[in-house]
Protein backbone atom coordinates (compact mmCIF):
# COMPACT_ATOMS: atom_id res chain seq x y z
CA UNK A 1 0.00 0.00 0.00
CA UNK A 2 3.05 2.54 0.96
CA UNK A 3 4.72 1.58 -2.43
CA UNK A 4 1.14 2.52 -4.73
CA UNK A 5 0.84 5.42 -2.70
CA UNK A 6 4.55 6.18 -3.52
CA UNK A 7 4.23 5.66 -7.16
CA UNK A 8 1.21 7.67 -7.67
CA UNK A 9 3.02 10.78 -5.78
CA UNK A 10 5.66 10.12 -7.96
CA UNK A 11 3.52 10.15 -10.97
CA UNK A 12 0.89 12.51 -9.99
CA UNK A 13 0.33 16.46 -11.47
CA UNK A 14 3.11 17.78 -8.88
CA UNK A 15 5.74 15.32 -10.15
CA UNK A 16 5.17 16.14 -13.13
CA UNK A 17 5.44 19.85 -13.03
CA UNK A 18 8.66 19.81 -10.17
CA UNK A 19 10.01 17.84 -13.19
CA UNK A 20 9.68 19.55 -15.79
CA UNK A 21 13.02 21.16 -17.72
CA UNK A 22 10.44 24.56 -18.13
CA UNK A 23 8.98 24.62 -14.60
CA UNK A 24 12.11 24.38 -13.25
CA UNK A 25 13.74 26.97 -15.04
CA UNK A 26 10.94 29.31 -13.36
CA UNK A 27 10.86 28.21 -10.00
CA UNK A 28 14.65 28.38 -9.01
CA UNK A 29 14.81 32.05 -9.31
CA UNK A 30 12.12 32.04 -6.76
CA UNK A 31 13.41 29.83 -3.95
CA UNK A 32 15.98 27.22 -5.27
CA UNK A 33 18.78 30.01 -6.70
CA UNK A 34 16.89 33.40 -5.41
CA UNK A 35 19.33 36.16 -6.69
CA UNK A 36 19.32 37.64 -2.90
CA UNK A 37 18.67 35.41 -0.04
CA UNK A 38 20.72 32.10 -2.09
CA UNK A 39 23.25 33.87 -4.45
CA UNK A 40 23.14 36.77 -2.35
CA UNK A 41 24.06 38.99 -5.61
CA UNK A 42 22.70 42.82 -6.16
CA UNK A 43 23.16 44.21 -2.87
CA UNK A 44 23.38 47.84 -3.76
CA UNK A 45 19.76 48.32 -4.90
CA UNK A 46 18.78 45.60 -2.38
CA UNK A 47 20.01 47.75 0.38
CA UNK A 48 19.33 51.34 -1.12
CA UNK A 49 15.75 51.22 -2.19
CA UNK A 50 14.34 48.55 0.31
CA UNK A 51 13.65 51.50 3.17
CA UNK A 52 9.88 51.30 1.84
CA UNK A 53 7.47 48.35 0.60
CA UNK A 54 6.48 50.64 -2.47
CA UNK A 55 10.07 51.36 -3.27
CA UNK A 56 11.48 47.80 -2.99
CA UNK A 57 8.00 46.85 -5.20
CA UNK A 58 9.02 49.19 -8.18
CA UNK A 59 12.37 48.47 -7.82
CA UNK A 60 12.01 44.96 -8.11
CA UNK A 61 9.52 45.19 -11.09
CA UNK A 62 11.74 47.53 -12.99
CA UNK A 63 15.27 44.61 -12.64
CA UNK A 64 11.91 42.04 -13.98
CA UNK A 65 11.49 44.20 -16.84
CA UNK A 66 15.20 44.90 -17.99
CA UNK A 67 15.99 41.28 -16.65
CA UNK A 68 12.70 39.55 -19.20
CA UNK A 69 13.54 41.75 -21.98
CA UNK A 70 17.43 41.35 -22.52
CA UNK A 71 17.46 37.96 -21.74
CA UNK A 72 14.94 36.95 -24.30
CA UNK A 73 16.67 39.95 -26.97
CA UNK A 74 20.13 38.17 -25.46
CA UNK A 75 18.72 34.55 -26.37
CA UNK A 76 17.53 35.26 -30.04
CA UNK A 77 20.76 36.84 -31.11
CA UNK A 78 23.13 34.98 -29.72
CA UNK A 79 24.07 33.19 -32.62
CA UNK A 80 25.09 36.49 -34.36
CA UNK A 81 26.99 38.45 -31.58
CA UNK A 82 31.00 37.62 -31.44
CA UNK A 83 32.43 36.35 -28.66
CA UNK A 84 34.51 38.75 -28.20
CA UNK A 85 32.14 41.56 -28.00
CA UNK A 86 29.69 39.53 -26.43
CA UNK A 87 29.66 41.50 -22.71
CA UNK A 88 29.53 44.64 -24.57
CA UNK A 89 26.91 44.02 -26.49
CA UNK A 90 24.66 42.54 -23.21
CA UNK A 91 26.08 45.88 -21.57
CA UNK A 92 24.42 47.91 -24.32
CA UNK A 93 21.33 46.13 -24.62
CA UNK A 94 20.77 46.25 -21.22
CA UNK A 95 21.37 49.90 -20.97
CA UNK A 96 18.79 50.21 -23.62
CA UNK A 97 15.86 48.93 -21.49
CA UNK A 98 16.90 50.72 -18.44
CA UNK A 99 16.30 53.50 -20.13
CA UNK A 100 12.99 52.95 -21.40
CA UNK A 101 12.16 51.76 -17.63
CA UNK A 102 13.54 55.15 -16.37
CA UNK A 103 11.28 56.69 -18.79
CA UNK A 104 8.14 54.39 -17.73
CA UNK A 105 8.68 55.29 -14.11
CA UNK A 106 9.07 58.94 -14.59
CA UNK A 107 5.97 59.05 -16.67
CA UNK A 108 3.95 56.61 -14.11
CA UNK A 109 5.39 58.92 -11.01
CA UNK A 110 7.81 61.60 -10.77
CA UNK A 111 7.60 61.02 -7.07
CA UNK A 112 8.95 57.60 -7.47
CA UNK A 113 11.27 58.35 -9.96
CA UNK A 114 12.94 61.00 -7.54
CA UNK A 115 12.64 58.33 -4.66
CA UNK A 116 14.25 55.43 -6.49
CA UNK A 117 16.80 58.09 -7.99
CA UNK A 118 19.90 56.92 -9.49
CA UNK A 119 19.72 53.27 -8.59
CA UNK A 120 17.08 52.89 -11.75
CA UNK A 121 19.77 53.73 -13.73
CA UNK A 122 22.32 51.18 -11.77
CA UNK A 123 19.99 48.57 -13.05
CA UNK A 124 22.65 48.64 -15.91
CA UNK A 125 25.21 46.93 -13.75
CA UNK A 126 23.19 44.42 -11.94
CA UNK A 127 25.33 41.46 -11.85
CA UNK A 128 22.34 39.68 -11.79
CA UNK A 129 20.87 40.89 -15.24
CA UNK A 130 24.63 40.59 -16.96
CA UNK A 131 25.09 37.41 -14.79
CA UNK A 132 21.65 35.66 -16.44
CA UNK A 133 22.50 36.75 -19.84
CA UNK A 134 26.40 35.29 -19.80
CA UNK A 135 25.68 32.32 -17.91
CA UNK A 136 21.79 31.53 -19.30
CA UNK A 137 20.54 33.57 -22.23
CA UNK A 138 23.45 33.39 -24.43
CA UNK A 139 23.27 29.75 -24.16
CA UNK A 140 19.53 28.75 -24.48
CA UNK A 141 16.68 29.20 -26.53
CA UNK A 142 14.32 32.23 -25.80
CA UNK A 143 11.53 30.24 -24.15
CA UNK A 144 13.87 28.71 -21.55
CA UNK A 145 15.84 32.38 -20.92
CA UNK A 146 12.07 34.09 -20.79
CA UNK A 147 10.89 31.99 -17.79
CA UNK A 148 14.55 32.15 -16.71
CA UNK A 149 14.06 36.09 -16.41
CA UNK A 150 10.82 35.72 -15.00
CA UNK A 151 11.35 33.35 -12.22
CA UNK A 152 14.69 35.55 -11.48
CA UNK A 153 12.92 39.00 -11.48
CA UNK A 154 9.99 37.19 -9.65
CA UNK A 155 12.44 36.29 -6.78
CA UNK A 156 14.38 39.37 -7.41
CA UNK A 157 11.00 41.47 -6.39
CA UNK A 158 10.33 38.99 -3.50
CA UNK A 159 13.52 39.49 -1.76
CA UNK A 160 13.52 43.45 -1.78
CA UNK A 161 9.58 43.29 -0.65
CA UNK A 162 10.47 41.08 2.23
CA UNK A 163 12.83 43.65 3.33
CA UNK A 164 11.16 47.08 2.31
CA UNK A 165 8.11 45.41 3.67
CA UNK A 166 9.41 45.19 7.20
CA UNK A 167 11.57 47.87 7.17
CA UNK A 168 8.33 49.89 6.63
CA UNK A 169 6.39 48.24 9.30
CA UNK A 170 8.69 49.13 11.71
CA UNK A 171 10.03 52.04 11.03
CA UNK A 172 6.97 53.70 9.99
CA UNK A 173 4.37 51.49 11.26
CA UNK A 174 2.59 51.03 7.79
CA UNK A 175 2.94 49.37 4.24
CA UNK A 176 2.32 51.06 1.02
CA UNK A 177 1.66 53.93 3.34
CA UNK A 178 -1.54 52.52 5.02
CA UNK A 179 -0.80 52.93 8.69
CA UNK A 180 -0.75 49.17 11.09
CA UNK A 181 -0.43 50.45 14.10
CA UNK A 182 -2.24 52.72 16.77
CA UNK A 183 -0.65 56.03 17.26
CA UNK A 184 1.17 55.02 20.50
CA UNK A 185 3.17 52.45 18.50
CA UNK A 186 6.76 53.28 18.89
CA UNK A 187 8.61 53.68 15.06
CA UNK A 188 11.70 52.11 14.87
CA UNK A 189 13.39 55.08 13.04
CA UNK A 190 16.63 52.92 12.69
CA UNK A 191 14.43 50.41 10.66
CA UNK A 192 14.37 52.60 7.80
CA UNK A 193 18.33 54.11 7.84
CA UNK A 194 20.90 52.19 5.90
CA UNK A 195 21.79 50.02 9.00
CA UNK A 196 18.69 48.82 9.34
CA UNK A 197 18.78 47.27 5.93
CA UNK A 198 21.57 45.41 6.66
CA UNK A 199 19.44 44.16 9.98
CA UNK A 200 16.98 43.13 8.20
CA UNK A 201 18.95 41.24 5.25
CA UNK A 202 20.68 39.53 8.27
CA UNK A 203 17.56 38.55 9.46
CA UNK A 204 16.02 37.40 6.74
CA UNK A 205 19.81 35.32 5.26
CA UNK A 206 19.44 33.87 8.78
CA UNK A 207 15.88 32.38 8.35
CA UNK A 208 16.16 30.86 4.98
CA UNK A 209 19.40 29.62 5.63
CA UNK A 210 17.81 27.60 8.66
CA UNK A 211 14.64 26.95 6.59
CA UNK A 212 16.95 25.34 3.89
CA UNK A 213 18.76 22.99 6.40
CA UNK A 214 15.51 22.04 8.40
CA UNK A 215 14.52 21.00 4.64
CA UNK A 216 17.75 19.18 3.51
CA UNK A 217 17.35 16.96 7.17
CA UNK A 218 14.06 15.92 6.34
Amino acid sequence: MGNLTKDKAETGFMATLRNSPSTDEFIKGLWRENPVFVQVLGMCPTLAVSNTAMNAMAMGLATTFVLLMSNMLVSSLRNFIPKQVRIASYILIIASFVTVTDYLIQAISIDLHKSLGAFISLIVVNCVILGRAEAFASKNNMGRSFLDGLGMGLGFTFALFCLGGVRELLGNGSIFGFALFPDSFQEWIIMILPAGGFFTLAAWLLFFNALKEKRAKA
